[in-house]
């Protein structure tokens, strides 16, 4: 049944309705006029060997996964002609009518792509660039009747055969264990399969035929003869998926915040709003939005009403608590909460992706005077992801307590948010507060008040900003904490940095704990990666060794938040060379620190080194002729030093080492100096792992190389997963010799780092974030008319790297011998 099930989550992916479909619409409608911008010239564009070298990849590897089809279809016909021939006896197993109902098709559906491959296979074999075969798609498109009449049967078949199953051991004997034959290559002779996930296979392979054909389409010229053809076949078959798969439940929208309007208080003159906002509530261990107000006496937790167009919106009270009742449990008080399962790191990162690229979209749509109703429903569809991704990202708790009843828990994106609600709420219970019970007639009066009186209207997304609103920066962000003064008495210190991003706050850095004094001086600098951000905040904790005082709710040590402070990101003032020193004032507390940033356009750049005896900045092919080695020597020994005491610490990889110690390792490297170990010993674990990651982002080219950049760009496209794996082993088996051990080498490592998620919180798409476009980024930006600006640049070539490095990160272990023995590569996996 997990089979099934994720066959049907694949088909649901083919078949989202506004996503995948659209796109291809746009690629097999009429061709437009050369500049239009429209998808469809993407196919004009192909570069004849290089469309060639791919069609043969993504048709080899469908020629492998075919011949395991037509296997299995073999295997599911083999016990139908016993079966039959005993139906007639005095003894049948099955009846005439049992047997036709379960193997409903199959033969017919045998036969089909028998021939099919049979006229295929020849052609891949002799592939040159006269090789047509559009027509043999067209012809298995043309035949889908057939599973149509498959998929009618599907379930009545399934529930045949498990009926029959459990009247007959002879039959569930058969239907438990089928053999199927392994490919020709293969060193598995047999496999054995159930019935059950045989008969779902033809349903599987009309989606993978789908895929193939919208990859072979992306990489032939439309002037080629095999384009119309293959236009064809893929227009019937999405027709066909579309048809099979209608009943699919409409996917849920999330609820729109209309912009109010501040009106005149209709509250008693004593209670006014002191501030609202949009916060997550574990309400029945799920997440809900809720809209939070607090007045001068209470605090109220409010959803908006679903309302019928027209009708004027209103707020729904869900519960409600003054002041004079409300308590923030301390760690030991309060109970263990509700298990909150964090949303896992790769899907929410795959949510920033689709944002990112349906931003462009809009870009392009505008640029280009799109219809405002393709707009329009490119901005609804953002809003839906980035609804999701403010619902789904919180993890940091925020518990309070009505004394007279329950506990509330929220799930906050930043400490700095937390640290502003409970300050907000602890200043006005120093006022002589009344407890208080509200009557249905006054909570509605209160309620209502809410929509005139709220500040904040819409949900903190990007999709809310007006056109003329900044986007924000993207690129690199250079900050040193210098120090910080106004401490009334000695204490152990510390300061945290958060930059926002995608609507929320998120922390990328923290300064070393500065034990006993009034007078903290760091002096750390931090490079700290932004996307669309347009605030720093700095927060200063009195870091607690007493471990009694553990959070419940996630299990951590609560430091105390001495002060906080945000400011800005004004890109006149930080997009300069030069650093921009400034103070920002938090409770009494000074914290001086400096800023540059560095756009994202100009943080691409790979500059080679002049000096060849060093590491930084010098091929690889150099560093291991020279060394004698396989794979670097910085290499190995910064992965060894995290994997003996930095792989279990909270983002490794992710959190910002100290620059000046970065910059202290790399020296040292560079000039081979005899006290490397000693230093390496010594040295925080984050600014060794910011040294490997340095080294590979300053290489010349990318350890991926510029020539295969391309290539990698296009097969992490391909859509078949056949002819994607077939298509990826063959560009790792084209990396030099030295690239390609280091990148084996440091794949490894990878996994093993992921194997800690639970405890260093790194999963493999976590990782593959930080370390994609390390590995990936091309020496020079080509100029691409279509990016116009850096959020371009992002959404596309960083999704694309960040997915690369996470394919190979997921695939079973590569060996180095492995890959070189085979010339050839097909997956088995269908």
């Amino acid at each position: 049944m997990e089979e099934e099930e994720e066959a049907i989550g694949f088909l649901d992916k083919v078949l989202e309705d506004e996503d995948v479909f659209l796109l291809e619409e746009c690629e097999l409608g009429t061709p437009t006029s050369p500049g239009s911008g429209s998808p469809f010239l993407v196919a004009v564009k192909v570069e004849a060997g290089k469309g060639l070298e791919m069609r043969k990849l993504v048709l080899s590897g469908f020629l492998a996964s075919e011949e395991i089809y037509i296997n299995q279809l073999e295997a599911l016909l083999l016990p139908m002609k016993p079966l039959k021939a005993t139906a007639t006896t005095s003894q049948p197993v099955l009846t005439i009518q049992q047997i036709e109902t379960i193997f409903y098709k199959i033969q017919d559906i045998y036969e089909i792509h028998k021939e099919f491959y049979d006229n295929l296979c020849p052609k891949v074999q002799q592939w040159d660039s006269q090789v047509t075969m559009g027509h043999l798609f067209q012809k298995l498109a043309s035949q889908l009747g057939v599973y149509k009449a498959f998929v009618d049967n599907y379930k009545v078949a399934l529930e045949t055969a498990e009926k029959c199953s459990q009247s007959n051991n002879q039959f569930q004997k058969i239907s438990e264990e089928l053999k199927v034959k392994g490919p020709k290559d293969s060193k598995d002779s047999h496999t054995s399969v159930t019935m059950e996930a045989l008969l779902y296979k033809p349903i599987d392979r009309v989606t993978r035929s789908t895929l193939v054909l919208h990859d072979l389409l992306k990489h032939t010229p439309v002037d080629h003869p095999d384009y119309p053809l293959l236009q064809d076949a893929l227009r019937i078959s999405q027709n066909f998926l579309s048809s099979i798969n209608e009943d699919i439940d409409p996917r849920r929208t999330a609820v729109t915040t209309p912009k109010g309007e501040v009106g005149v208080s209709c509250l008693p003159q004593t209670r006014q709003l002191v501030k609202d906002g949009f916060l997550v509530e574990m309400s029945e261990s799920s997440r809900k939005l809720r809209h939070v107000f607090l007045f001068t006496d209470v605090l109220l937790c409010a959803k908006l009403k679903k309302t019928s167009a027209g009708k004027h919106q209103q707020y729904d009270c869900k519960w409600y608590i003054p002041l004079a009742d409300l308590v923030f449990p301390s760690p030991e008080e309060s109970e263990a909460s509700p298990q909150v399962h964090p949303f896992p790191d790769h899907e929410l990162e795959d949510m920033k992706m689709k944002i990112s690229a349906l931003k462009s979209e809009i870009q392009k749509e505008k640029a280009n005077k799109g219809q405002s109703r393709a707009i329009e429903r490119l901005k609804k569809k953002m809003f839906e992801n980035e609804f999701l991704l403010l619902l789904n990202s919180p993890t940091i708790p925020f518990r309070i307590h009505n004394r007279n009843g329950k506990s509330y828990l929220f799930l906050l994106s930043s400490d700095y948010e937390r640290s502003e609600w409970r300050e907000a709420i602890q200043k006005l219970q120093k006022k002589d507060l009344q407890a208080f019970v509200l009557s249905s007639v006054e909570l509605q009066v209160l309620t209502g008040s809410c929509f005139k009186l709220r500040t904040v209207h819409n949900i903190p997304v990007t999709s809310n900003k007006d056109d003329d609103e900044s986007p924000g920066l993207y690129g690199f962000l250079h900050v040193i904490v210098h120090s910080a003064k106004g401490f009334k008495q000695s204490a152990n210190l510390y300061c945290t940095l958060e930059v926002d991003s995608f609507g929320y706050f998120v922390s990328k850095a923290k300064t070393r704990v500065f034990r006993d004094t009034t007078e903290p001086k760091w002096d750390e600098e931090f490079e700290i990666e932004l996307e669309g951000s347009q605030s720093l905040r700095i927060l200063c904790y009195e870091k607690c060794y007493d471990k009694t005082k553990v959070n419940k709710d996630n299990n951590e040590i609560v430091d105390k938040i001495m002060g906080k402070g945000q400011i800005q990101l004004d890109p006149q003032t930080v997009e300069t060379k030069n650093w921009h020193t400034d103070v920002i004032e938090m409770n009494g507390i000074k914290v001086e620190f400096s800023m540059k940033f560095t756009s994202r356009d100009m943080s691409l750049k790979r500059t080679p080194s002049k000096k060849q005896t060093g590491v930084f900045g010098v091929k690889i092919s150099v560093v291991t002729k020279r060394e004698r080695s396989k794979v670097p020597y910085i290499v190995r020994q910064c992965i060894e030093e995290v994997e003996k005491r930095g792989i279990e610490e909270v983002g490794i990889y992710r959190i910002s080492g100290v620059a000046t110690d970065i910059q202290a390792l790399k020296a040292v490297f560079d000039a081979n100096n005899k006290d490397i170990l000693l230093m390496l010993s010594d040295m925080d674990i984050n600014a060794i792992a910011g040294t490997l990651k340095l080294y590979f982002r300053e290489l010349p080219e990318p350890l991926l190389t510029d020539r295969l950049y391309p290539a990698f760009m296009e097969g992490i496209a391909l859509s078949d997963p056949a002819a994607k794996e077939n298509c990826m082993m063959h560009l790792l088996r084209s990396l030099p010799d030295p690239n390609l051990i280091t990148f084996l080498f440091l794949l490894e490592h990878l996994k093993r780092v992921a194997e800690k998620e639970p405890i260093n919180k790194m999963s493999l798409h976590n990782l593959a974030t930080v370390f994609g476009p390390t590995l990936l980024r091309p020496s020079e930006v080509e100029s691409k008319a279509h990016l116009t600006s850096a959020a371009d640049i992002w959404s596309h070539d960083v999704m694309a790297q960040v997915q690369v490095l996470l394919y190979y990160l997921q695939h079973p272990p590569i060996s180095f011998a492995e890959l070189k023995r085979n010339t050839l590569y097909f997956s088995t996996d269908v």
